[in-house]
C-alpha cells in the first residue's frame, strides 16, 4: 500500500519544497533603514512676503478655467488660477526677491471667499536656494489669519511637514501682498 501512496505524494512533497525555497530567496515588500542623507529634525521659521498680482501688464497669477455662473457668484465659486508669484523679503514688490510660490488655486467655498491653495514655494536666495516646500490647504482669505498645512519638501526641506500662516498685508482690487509665516519640521 506504501507503493501505491508514494508516487502520489512526491509531487506534494515536491512542491511543498520548491514553495519554502521560494518563500526564502523573495524580497521584502517593504524594509525600513535610517536615511544616510537625514539629519536629525530642526524647526526652521521662514519669514517672507507674498505677491499675486492679477491685473495689469504683468499678472502672476491667471485665470485657467471657471464653471458656468462663475462671474455671477459672489464668491467666485469654480474659478482655477494658475501662479508664479514672487516672494521677497519685504512687503513691497521691489524688495529682494528670495523664490516664487509656483501652483494654483481654486476657489472651492460655495458661501465664502475661500481658495484651496496646492503651491511649491521654490527658494532661489540665501540657504535654502534650491530647496522647495510644498503647501497644500484651505485659505479663507477675508479671514485675518489664515494657516494651511506644509506637505513635504525637497533638498534641505526632504521630509518636511508644519505650517503656513498667511495674513493680508496689503490688498488694491484683485491683487494682494500676503506676508507668511512659515513654520517646518525637517
Amino acid at each position: 500500500m506504501t507503493k501505491f501512496y508514494l508516487p502520489l505524494l512526491l509531487p506534494f512533497f515536491l512542491t511543498i519544497l520548491l514553495l519554502s525555497v521560494a518563500v526564502t530567496e523573495s524580497k521584502s515588500y517593504s524594509t525600513t533603514t535610517p536615511f544616510a542623507g537625514h539629519k536629525p529634525e530642526k524647526l526652521t521659521h521662514l519669514h517672507f512676503y507674498f505677491h499675486d498680482v492679477i491685473t495689469g501688464d504683468k499678472p502672476t497669477a491667471i485665470r485657467v478655467a471657471a464653471r458656468p455662473g462663475t462671474n455671477s457668484s459672489s464668491v467666485s465659486f469654480g474659478v482655477v488660477l494658475i501662479a508664479d508669484d514672487p516672494l521677497t523679503e519685504g512687503p513691497d514688490p521691489s524688495s529682494k526677491e528670495v523664490g516664487r510660490a509656483q501652483g494654483m488655486y481654486a476657489s472651492t467655498d460655495m458661501n465664502i471667499l475661500s481658495f484651496t491653495m496646492v503651491f511649491n514655494l521654490v527658494f532661489t536666495e540665501g540657504e535654502f536656494n534650491g530647496s522647495t516646500v510644498a503647501m497644500y490647504g484651505r485659505n479663507p482669505i477675508m479671514s485675518k489669519v489664515r494657516e494651511m498645512p506644509i506637505i513635504g519638501g525637497t533638498g534641505a526641506f526632504r521630509f518636511a511637514r508644519g505650517y503656513a500662516q498667511a495674513r493680508t498685508n496689503k490688498h488694491v482690487g484683485l491683487n494682494a501682498v500676503v506676508e507668511y509665516n512659515v513654520f517646518i519640521w525637517h
